[in-house]
């Protein structure tokens, strides 16, 4: 069963790696892997391929990488591979025409629990609103994004003391497991989908930019502490301290006020501790990174630097 299926993966960065290599370690016959064209990155701007290219190159095998998924050229090798099934994690839009060519349809991978949280950044988005649980869903590619019947979910719990980068790994392992349970129960014909409930759509996911990331200390120490904890390893929280740019990793909340302090200045001891007085209360920062500096731990930063 596992040799005759003949599979194409999508995927480019690191969370699209777990799900590839399941796949090869379970000895499912993967025909083809798409992935992004290699991009220059760094001082040289060497060009560097995608994390999925290095660990299909690594399992040997046959890698594509389109500049156009709607061009002629591609989709006429794409046919040729003759796949049955298409798998898609973390990968750009598809056509029609390329997601409707297998006989076995296409399916997704993504990282929240569908309905909710459809869009771009569902990680972020989950932790910035303090969600207490999140998880994975596979479904069926259709025309409107992320809108296909759900084949399989799977939750996970999103605990005080997680941020982006503990929840992300969750979900990349937790996600991999789903594709490979979705793949073995499309070969066994044993899937059976169901339309997604509209009323359960209750938050979008969208993609997080440069303005999402700035810190607004008018707002509670809970929500400015749960979008750092969203945006933590990266791209990061930010706000302007002593004219520079400064990104925030790691927060605490603090009780009471700040004495004769307004909303968005901060007090420090010059040794241990910077707290910032928000909308409602007091945040502690525990890590940052200041324009030009070393990202570190707040005591770290107060024995070399004076505000």
């Amino acid at each position: 069963m596992k040799k005759d299926l003949r599979i194409i993966y999508m995927g480019t960065p690191e969370f699209a790696v777990p799900s590839l290599e399941i796949l090869v370690e379970n000895g499912w016959n993967v025909v083809g892997v798409i992935t992004a064209p290699d991009k220059p990155k760094g001082r040289g701007q060497n060009l560097l391929p995608s994390p999925v290219k290095e660990a299909a190159l690594k399992h040997g095998l046959n890698v594509l990488q389109p500049t156009n998924l709607k061009s002629p050229e591609f989709q006429e090798e794409l046919r040729s591979l003759k796949a049955d099934l298409q798998i898609v994690v973390a990968f750009r839009m598809l056509p029609e025409s390329v997601w409707n060519m297998p006989r076995m349809g296409t399916f997704n991978l993504h990282a929240s629990l569908l309905p909710d949280y459809r869009g771009a950044a569902p990680i972020n988005w989950a932790v910035i609103n303090g969600e207490k649980e999140t998880g994975v869903t596979t479904f069926f590619l259709k025309h409107e994004i992320d809108t296909g019947s759900i084949i399989f979910q799977k939750k996970i719990e999103i605990l005080e003391e997680d941020d982006l980068g503990s929840v992300y790994e969750k979900l990349m392992n937790l996600g991999s497991e789903l594709v490979l349970k979705t793949v073995e129960a499309i070969a066994k014909e044993e899937v059976m989908p169901s339309v997604q409930d509209e009323s359960k759509a209750l938050h979008h996911a969208p993609k997080i930019f440069k303005e999402t990331c700035e810190i607004d200390w008018n707002k509670s120490a809970e929500s400015i502490h749960n979008l750092v904890r969203g945006l933590s390893p990266y791209p990061a929280a930010w706000t302007t301290l002593d004219g520079k740019t400064c990104k925030i990793f790691k927060t605490k909340i603090s009780s009471g006020h700040l004495h004769r302090k307004s909303i968005g200045e901060f007090e420090t001891d010059g040794k241990n501790y910077l707290k910032f007085q928000t909308g409602d209360g007091v945040l502690k920062i525990l890590e940052l990174q200041l324009e030009g500096k070393k990202r570190l731990k707040i005591d770290e930063l107060l024995r070399g630097y004076k505000f």
